[in-house]
């Protein structure tokens, strides 16, 4: 079945250098098949669906076939040529282009990639933060803030990508190295001064931000997640740290405060600077900048980021949580990091809200009146604690847990979502988000077997789909009570059996609370 929600367009430069297949073969082939004379390209992919008339396509092994059978419908829809190894040399030369064979292909995608797009020099200011939970929020507090200062700003999220004014869905955290260079190429085209991009660890394992040195890297926290990919959290931990080696950054700010984070900063190889928040800290711990939460109101969090030679200031999120807090505090010590003046940044935000919007991340649809309803991104254990945390702060009332887990990943953690769900919520409703191929009852099961494990007397319900689960949800709470939808975040879609079915969770909450007689925020 072919998608229903729409996927989000890879972009390009649009006006794109043309590189001469001899110089990428001397530069990067170990041998070579066909004439390669006369024959200039101006761009290069992995997939075939993105793939433009003058590029090349690169062949990788995948999980089940190798990329080098595809390369005839490359061939068809415009490539100049193949890059791909030695097992994929005979069967893309049978397409008819010049096949240049090198070592590792995806190992050397980011390198061919940023000599073809011209990255590997006079890029804008390019900064980088990785973690488990609050990527995305650190990327567009510090978009946000160098908006704010007046700067023309790219970004690429798990929510978004934008270059200049221009805003698009994202299809990745980080996108395919090729993907990524292209994208940085068209930022500067634009005249993009500064970049943000969310690297995961995912992103770092399998080259994605190969060819790029971040001018600041930071780190938010490390927490159950992806062990499916990464088997135990030493190993995870292993993956994130490589964005702190000189090849991939110049300078680091990093969260201590937990071990994993202290830990990453002991062993980073670059130079960092450290960051507490000590009312999320698991103990007294010395830090270069310190995040002191000053008040939580359902409208922000207002916090002192305050240095050890004596500079702070006061400024407030536009979002409830510590967490929040935090990831704002590194945010500017990020910027701080890149050189950006004190000066401007404390004329910007001292005494003031942070300007910017944090897609899905704890985002109120609730109106003034009645319970509130917050959507939230949260799909962690951790990310649960902090986040039912951060609402029971400021709601008077109960506080209800909607939530789903997702399928075809880490099944580890589900029973733990559960667990840490109906310890911090009075009621849990678990539905559906993203089933993929797996039977959605059986993932369901998982959560509601963690959550009775956990607390066997709890209020918990099983309902699908989730248009019925957020409408059962608002039946059950009051003035002064609070909904928290975690899961769905930014995304509009839910993939179910390998289709992209649009969803709007925003929407469905909204209207639940107009069927329920109050009134939603104002889209």
């Amino acid at each position: 079945m072919a998608d229903i929600a729409p996927t989000p367009p890879v972009l390009r430069p649009e006006h794109p250098p043309r590189r001469r297949l001899t110089e990428l073969a001397e530069r990067f082939a170990a041998r070579t098949i066909g004439d390669l004379a006369e024959v200039e390209a101006t761009g290069i992919t992995l997939a075939t669906a993105d793939l433009r008339p003058g590029e090349v396509f690169v062949a990788v092994p995948g999980a089940r076939r190798h990329g080098a059978e595809f390369a005839a419908d490359a061939v068809s829809r415009g490539a100049v040529a193949v890059v791909t190894d030695e097992a994929g040399a005979q069967p893309a030369a049978a397409a008819g282009v010049p096949v240049l064979v090198v070592d590792d292909p995806r190992a050397r995608l980011g390198a061919i990639s940023a000599w073809m797009y011209g990255t590997d020099a006079d890029m804008p200011l390019l900064l980088a933060i990785t973690g488990t939970n609050g990527k995305t929020s650190v990327s567009h507090l510090v978009e946000g803030i160098l908006r704010g200062l007046g700067k023309v700003t790219g970004l690429s999220s798990t929510a978004e990508r934008h270059i200049a004014d221009q805003v698009i869905p994202s299809r990745l955290t980080t996108p395919e190295a090729s993907e990524m260079h292209a994208l940085l190429a068209l930022m500067r085209e634009r005249g993009v001064e500064a970049a943000m991009v969310e690297v995961s660890a995912q992103a770092l394992s399998r080259h994605r931000v190969d060819g790029l040195v971040f001018d600041v890297a930071g780190f938010t926290n490390l927490t159950h997640d992806h062990l499916d990919d990464y088997g135990d959290m030493a190993t995870y931990l292993e993956a994130k740290l490589a964005l702190f080696r000189p090849d991939r950054s110049r300078r680091g700010a990093v969260c201590v405060d937990a071990p994993e984070g202290r830990e990453v900063a002991r062993r980073s190889e670059v130079p960092v600077t450290t960051v507490l928040t000590p009312a999320l800290a698991d103990g007294p711990v010395d830090a270069d900048w310190v995040v002191d939460i000053l008040d939580e109101r359902p409208d922000g969090t207002t916090f002192r980021l305050s240095h050890r030679d004596g500079r702070s200031l006061v400024t407030t999120v536009p979002v409830i949580g510590s967490h929040m807090a935090s990831n704002a505090g590194l945010a500017v010590v990020l910027l701080v990091e890149a050189g950006i003046d004190w000066g401007e940044l404390i004329a910007l935000l001292d005494g003031a809200r942070i300007p910017a919007e944090l897609p899905g991340r704890i985002q109120r649809v609730s109106g003034a009146r009645g319970p509130a309803v917050y959507i939230d991104f949260a799909h962690s254990p951790d990310a649960f604690v902090k986040t039912l945390e951060a609402v029971r702060r400021v709601t008077p009332g109960r506080v209800v847990m909607l939530t789903a887990a997702n399928g075809d990943r880490d099944v580890t953690k589900r029973e733990d979502m559960g667990r840490t769900a109906v310890l911090g919520s009075d009621m849990l409703v678990v539905t559906d988000q993203h089933p993929r191929s797996e039977d959605p009852a059986l993932i369901r099961a998982a959560l509601v077997a963690g959550a009775r494990r956990a607390r066997p007397e709890a209020d918990i319900h099983e309902v699908t789909p989730p248009e019925q689960a957020v409408a059962f949800a608002v039946s059950q709470v009051a003035e002064g009570d609070a909904v928290l939808w975690a899961g769905p975040g930014h995304q509009h879609y839910r993939e179910i059996a390998g289709v992209r079915v649009p969803f709007d969770a925003a929407e469905a909450a909204r209207a639940a609370l107009r069927a329920a007689g109050w009134p939603p925020d104002v889209a």
